[in-house]
């Protein structure tokens, strides 16, 4: 599921629809992948960044390809935005801009369920 603001955006939309056809295909076979395996998707598909906050790694030539996303319960998993990776670390506006969308989801969609 992607997380959509309260003014109805999907940032995760917004990023996938930028993509060329071919990465973005590979996205959404990670996608798919992160769906059927969940919290048990493994490295280096996907990695803990920030309490529960986590990201899956798409590489598609020199391009690196994030999504941040987190788990809301046992069998959502919320999908916050996406980004290309330019340097070694996460850039820190990219984790707040997690936490803030996964604050705003708990606010409007109760706690873990």
């Amino acid at each position: 599921m992607f997380y959509q603001s309260p003014a109805g955006d999907s940032p995760v939309d917004e990023f996938l629809d930028g993509l060329a056809s071919r990465p973005r295909a590979k996205v959404e076979k990670f996608l798919e992948l992160l769906e059927e395996q969940g919290p048990r998707l493994p490295r280096p598909f996907a990695d803990a960044v920030d309490g529960p906050i986590r990201e899956l790694r798409v590489g598609f030539g020199r391009l690196e390809i994030r999504l941040l996303y987190f788990f809301h319960g046992r069998r959502i998993i919320v999908v916050t935005h996406g980004f290309l990776k330019k340097t070694r670390a996460i850039p820190p506006e990219e984790i707040v801009s997690a936490h803030k969308a996964h604050a705003d989801w708990i606010i409007r969609h109760g706690g873990a369920r």
